[in-house]
């Protein structure tokens, strides 16, 4: 099982998504393939996200069941905690200085 949802993706993307997912409601999208037809269509939307974002989640083998990427702009990036991958938040301006301590604010926490 995968499921993508993106924001901002420009219409030769989501039609690309349509032609291989089906298109649930604006924006995501859900289908069941091979780890290489997934392949295909992380790289598809990497290439063809210009400004907008997405997440793409998946069936996996891991601690948590399932495995997830995030292509474009998005603020969300993938981080391992101790064998666990989660979503770490980027600061809005990327040149601003860390947070005290350094830590990022991570996903469920």
């Amino acid at each position: 099982m995968m499921v993508v949802v993106v924001m901002g993706a420009p219409p030769r993307l989501q039609g690309r998504l349509a032609a291989w997912l089906l298109a649930m409601r604006a924006g995501v999208y859900v289908g069941d393939y091979s780890a290489r037809t997934r392949e295909m269509i992380r790289s598809q939307a990497q290439t063809g996200i210009e400004e907008g974002d997405a997440v793409m989640i998946w069936k996996a083998l891991t601690d948590q069941g399932y495995d997830f990427a995030t292509p474009g702009k998005n603020r969300r990036m993938p981080v391992d905690f101790d064998g666990l991958k989660l979503g770490s938040f980027l600061p809005k301006n990327f040149d601003d200085p860390p947070a005290p301590g350094g830590r990022q604010a991570l996903i469920g926490t």
